[in-house]
């Protein structure tokens, strides 16, 4: 699975960057730089920790899942955090293969919907 992704500083002294610790086996590390846009390529199965450097302590974090197979979860997960940025990665980690549930369930309300029709 290959998934493209840009970046946009929308305000300025902004970035994107990798997270060390968060990303699978054979996954490039990235560092934008400050107001500058930056396109990512993710096609390693597994969780990305993403951080704006210099409001990393203050919560701006993001996390991306590619894939069903998440090899790095239980790894990405014993990083430490800065500040705010602890508190946003658990509750982002926490909603990690959430909507593969939520494309289950509609699945099987689905097909409940038909065979009750038969």
């Amino acid at each position: 699975m290959t998934i493209p992704v840009t970046f946009l500083p929308t305000d300025k002294s902004h970035n994107a960057e990798s997270i060390l610790g968060m990303m699978p086996e054979g996954a490039e590390a990235f560092k934008g730089r400050i107001n500058q846009e930056i396109s990512v390529t993710f096609d390693e199965s597994g969780v990305y920790g993403i951080k704006c450097l210099p409001h990393y302590a203050l919560g701006m974090v993001a996390l991306i899942e590619v894939g069903d197979d998440l090899p790095n979860l239980d790894d990405a997960m014993e990083v430490q955090n800065p500040g705010q940025a602890a508190a946003r990665m658990a509750v982002l980690f926490e909603q990690v293969g959430q909507n593969d549930a939520a494309e289950s369930d509609s699945t099987d309300e689905a097909g409940a919907e038909e065979d009750a029709s038969n």
